[in-house]
């Protein structure tokens, strides 16, 4: 039988195409979009590894970055090369004093300036000029918490781009719940209270504050003065990602607090 040692041209050329095909096929699928919901596995700086708590996350959107450094929440600005590169500038980010303070610091001082995007199926990694990296994988995101029967932990106060954490005189007393049937109570980091409150879509209105009658002074006093006057001002524009809730008002005045369902 005779064997053809060589194939004509075009034959040849038909075959490298499927053959390229096949492979792009049986790959691992496209490449993820850098902007996105991304859950932080780890940082890799001066030659060692720091493993990120379950809440490091970062939001990268066309223009901006929002996120969780692991306990404080941050803002920046973002702008992005493609998809090789984005240039992050720091903004606004809580000052709480956090249990993994290491890992705080590092990510701060990590994630700003440009930083190269190398991709991967499912994952990101972002790289520093010196070659520290921030690991990112995608993931689902956690459930939002819902507005009734949770029971929010203020953190901080906004004043417009100002954050500020609650001091520790009123951290785990300035806390609110809301009722499925319009009602709310809670603390106001020195006085207890309790209101009507009113959810219309994306705002709510509390009602005249009924409060207990205690002296209050110092950051304790200041963080109830502060409460008292946002929660009285009119409708508040609430938002909640995960366990994360925000109420703002017109004035750009608002909080930031932390959920825990009521059982907790």
């Amino acid at each position: 039988m005779r064997t053809l040692r060589h194939l004509p041209t075009g034959l040849a050329l038909v075959l490298a195409l499927s053959a390229c095909a096949q492979s792009e096929d049986s790959g691992s699928g496209p490449l993820p979009e850098p902007q996105g919901s991304w859950a932080v596995e780890s940082l890799t700086t001066g030659g060692r590894t720091l493993h990120a708590p379950a809440v490091a996350r970062v939001e990268l959107g066309p223009d901006k970055a929002t996120g969780n450094y692991g306990c404080n929440g941050f803002t920046a600005k973002a702008v992005f090369e493609g998809t090789s590169a984005v240039t992050v500038t720091p903004g606004a980010s809580t000052t709480m004093a956090c249990e993994n303070q290491e890992f705080e610091i590092a990510f701060a001082k990590l994630f700003k300036g440009r930083l190269t995007i190398d991709r991967g199926p499912d994952r990101l990694t972002l790289k520093t000029p010196d070659g520290s990296t921030i690991a990112l994988t995608s993931q689902p995101a956690a459930p939002d918490a819902p507005l009734a029967t949770t029971e929010w932990s203020v953190d901080s106060l906004v004043d417009g781009a100002t954050v500020s954490s609650v001091p520790a005189e009123a951290a785990g007393k300035a806390r609110f719940t809301l009722t499925p049937d319009g009602a709310a109570s809670g603390g106001l980091g020195c006085n207890r209270f309790t209101a009507k409150a009113t959810v219309d879509g994306s705002s709510v209105t509390f009602g005249p504050l009924s409060a207990t009658r205690m002296a209050c002074e110092g950051p304790a006093g200041e963080v109830e003065r502060s409460l008292t006057a946002l929660l009285g001002s009119g409708p508040l524009t609430w938002k909640i990602q995960g366990q994360n809730l925000t109420l703002t008002a017109p004035d750009g005045k608002g909080l930031t607090a932390k959920g825990a369902t009521a059982a907790e």
